[in-house]
């Protein structure tokens, strides 16, 4: 039952006001068993790919590898090479092999920081070719490829916000509703490297490993979290209790919304995993913070001897003393080695720049695209996508729903909560001549958020009815009584509960500091939060009465129509479509900016998770996707639960098809 409380005294602030940020110190929770890891573990993971926007992965097209440069010295070659992760959009790096015919030889990713010289950084706090070269003369082939927007990648699109006036996509609301990224595109192109080193014959698939320190730390653990291919891990300088990275390409709207980067290094579980931190960065703690932590989980596998860490006294790097110990690590457990001792680096000479460079005269094959060019490609692709997984019949909507329903869920990131969730305080109470008028505060146990309510309760109640109005509840009543809609439910025997949803009525004047960096990392956009109000009230209605309605006015209507997707129980569902454009990505980003929305399908996929519950869309623009959704409830074996009509319907006829008589 749901927890009610009286209170006189003035109401405690919404806790929502209070946001989570990049600088914060998180604490690791608790996994007393392994059950309860991995089912956390598969919804990190899931928070991941659809952040990311690779939920369900897209196609993966041909490679298509291509060769422009090759060196050979006395035990190891370099080939400078570029494939397609997507058509036209290159990843570009040195393939660097063992002179040795002895193979196959594990294979290595070596993503890199934010250097200034990226992969071709050769300073005494970290050399990525000298880490290659290394990896090379010890029997591994060693791939270091260009963050998006470095060296031969920044001849497409710039890495930087700053720098992104030619190409730009970066900070793009059109892109991030379609789940459109730097972090996303980045991590889509570390998973390509694995297609690609493990289709080299020379390279064994089954003994990958990948090492990048800084931003390409971030790389290594999200690559290592959500691809099986990676063996062994040695993010560098990055996994960190109170620091999450600054950078786009360690940021996607929706990653970090329940948790950190020390939770998800430890996906990496039980998998081998190194953890190199420094005295003078933000990893300074690790050895008594961070590695414990991850080391728990390990626990749980018997594998602590699979998780260990080394602390360098330096600043921020990836130096010898860092690479010598991660070459110990990987012999180990990719070479074979008995034990993790660091192995002695051998002095190396770097090529100059402009010999590893895979464009060196700067030219782009002619069919490379520009950074919107990109985006227009990975959302027509998820379009696509979307499309070929129609449903047709029963079977179709049921795969749609598991499918689709993953990154519908994760875009929204609320649900309906049990009555054992939910408090309610009691603010005041009227007997008026025919009804009853309770006020009220909405909230779910532990989150701190506050939805102020109005519940008018008939004499012999019959159901009753959830009622939206962006505007909030003040704007369905008629001074200090009920309005049109609401008399006339009453008139019917059905209760009416009116509520404030995040930014309307009560809670308009409340503000959050929507300015931190990567604001949207950490925090629920304003219409997720308007949908998890939504459903909280659903859920306390639930707890008065078995048959309860929805309805939703003007633009709140379409916040309805998404939540209704996630919601239990409910009877009857009126929207107002409010003539939205459903087609335009900039009415999306305008009106209903809900980051991922377009990628989870938006209402196409909300109709095949509502179907067959009864379904009134009214005042639908032409572009609503009316086709889409009667095939949808044909699909579900109940056409005649769904309508949709053009034009708006008045509260006496809405009134009306809640009793029953429409």
């Amino acid at each position: 039952m749901a927890q009610t409380v009286d209170r006189s005294e003035r109401a405690t602030p919404d806790a929502r006001c209070a946001v989570r940020h990049t600088n914060m110190t998180y604490t690791f929770p608790s996994y007393p068993t392994r059950e309860g890891w991995e089912a956390r573990a598969e919804h990190l993971r899931r928070r991941i790919l659809t952040s990311a926007g690779l939920w369900p992965l897209p196609d993966k097209g041909p490679l298509s590898p291509r060769v422009t440069g090759h060196t050979e010295r006395a035990d190891y070659t370099i080939d400078n090479v570029y494939f397609e992760s997507w058509p036209g959009f290159f990843v570009t790096g040195n393939l660097y092999r063992p002179r040795s015919k002895a193979g196959p030889f594990p294979g290595v990713l070596c993503p890199h920081g934010h250097w200034k010289q990226g992969r071709l950084a050769n300073e005494e706090m970290g050399s990525i070719p000298g880490r290659c070269i290394s990896l090379a003369r010890q029997g591994y082939v060693a791939f270091s490829y260009d963050m998006i927007g470095y060296n031969d990648s920044g001849l497409q699109v710039q890495h930087k916000v700053e720098d992104d006036e030619r190409t730009g996509f970066f900070d793009n609301p059109r892109g991030y509703l379609w789940g459109v990224n730097l972090l996303g595109l980045q991590l889509w192109n570390s998973i390509r490297v694995v297609d690609y080193l493990a289709s080299l014959p020379e390279v064994d698939a089954q003994r990958i490993g990948c090492t990048g320190e800084s931003g390409g730390g971030t790389q290594t653990f999200l690559l290592s979290a959500v691809e099986p291919r990676i063996r062994v891990a040695a993010p560098v300088n990055m996994i960190s209790a109170h620091y999450q990275g600054g950078c786009l390409c360690e940021n996607a709207p929706n990653l970090r919304l329940d948790t950190f980067n020390v939770e998800i290094g430890a996906l990496m579980a039980p998998r081998p995993l190194f953890l190199v931190s420094a005295t003078g960065d933000w990893t300074c703690n690790t050895p008594a913070v961070e590695y414990p932590a991850i080391r728990s989980i390990y626990e749980l596998y018997d594998a602590t001897d699979r998780v260990a860490t080394h602390q360098v006294d330096a600043e921020h790097n990836y130096n010898r003393e860092s690479r010598e110990a991660v070459y110990g690590w990987f012999g180990k457990w990719l070479l074979g080695n008995e034990s993790a001792t660091p192995v002695k680096e051998q002095p190396f000479t770097v090529e100059p720049a402009e010999r590893l460079l895979v464009f060196p005269n700067g030219k782009l094959p002619p069919h490379a695209v520009n950074g919107p060019q990109l985006v227009d490609e990975v959302i027509h692709a998820a379009q696509e996508q979307i499309r070929s997984l129609r449903p047709a019949d029963s079977a179709g909507l049921q795969a749609y729903g598991a499918l689709m329903g993953v990154s519908y869920r994760y875009a929204l990131n609320a649900g309906q909560p049990p009555a054992c969730e939910l408090q309610v305080e009691a603010t005041g109470s009227e007997e008026r001549v025919s009804y009853r008028l309770e006020r009220l505060t909405l909230s779910r146990r532990g989150s701190g958020d506050r939805i102020p309510a109005l519940l008018f309760v008939p004499a012999r109640p019959r159901g009753g009815a959830l009622l939206v109005h962006p505007q909030g509840k003040a704007a369905l009543m008629a001074g200090d009584g009920p309005g049109v809609l609401i008399a006339g439910l009453l008139a019917q025997g059905i209760m009416a509960l009116a509520i404030d949803v995040w930014g309307a009525g009560e809670l308009a004047a409340l503000e959050r500091d929507t300015g931190q960096d990567h604001f949207l990392t950490f925090n629920r956009s304003d219409g997720a939060l308007r949908v998890q109000d939504i459903l909280t009230a659903l859920g306390y209605l639930a707890t008065h009465t078995p048959t309860v309605h929805l309805v939703g006015f003007e633009v709140a209507g379409l916040w309805c129509l998404l939540a209704r997707a996630l919601a239990q129980g409910v009877s009857h569902t009126i929207v107002d479509a409010a003539q939205f454009d459903c087609e335009n990505d900039e009415a999306w980003a305008a009106q209903l900016y809900i980051p991922g929305i377009r990628r989870a399908g938006d209402f196409r996929t909300a109709a095949a998770l509502i179907a067959p519950g009864r379904l009134t869309v009214h005042n639908a623009a032409a572009s609503f996707p009316t086709a889409w959704c009667r095939q949808v409830y044909g699909a579900a074996g109940a056409p005649e639960a769904l309508r949709i009509e053009p034009g708006p319907l008045s509260s006496e006829a809405i009134a009306s098809c809640l009793a029953g008589r429409g």
